[in-house]
């Protein structure tokens, strides 16, 4: 997969973070959805972990984006930055469920997981 393809997933993995933590914090309620959110409900569990995991990727983020962008100013092959890019969005991907299940240790280890993507993209660049 191009390099470009995963920053884009990573970005859309972002929004459909955004989307469930914001939905879920009004119990999937469209009228409290749409409304201007002048009363936040209490989170759930769920709603708060969602948060957690959304603010998680959130602090992740800016390394990603910047790993990505000087692999493609490098003007070389990216493919092994792409290889860790892709670790990364796996992780990522397994993060939120992982997270929002609330089995010990899980979401920790799959947190490392995405830390070695970053550092797979780091590495080829030093």
């Amino acid at each position: 997969m191009h390099l470009t393809t995963i920053i884009l997933l990573v970005l859309a993995l972002y929004v459909a973070q955004i989307f469930l933590q914001e939905t879920s914090r009004f119990r999937f309620d469209l009228k409290g959805i749409v409304g201007n959110r002048d009363v936040q409900p209490e989170p759930s569990v769920i709603a708060a972990r969602l948060d957690r995991a959304k603010n998680n990727l959130l602090e992740s983020l800016p390394i990603f984006i910047s790993l990505a962008l000087l692999a493609l100013t490098r003007g070389t092959s990216q493919e092994a930055e792409a290889q860790g890019a892709l670790v990364f969005l796996v992780a990522r991907v397994v993060y939120v469920p992982a997270y929002v299940s609330g089995i010990p240790w899980l979401r920790s280890l799959v947190w490392l997981a995405s830390m070695f993507g970053l550092l797979m993209m780091a590495l080829p660049m030093i």
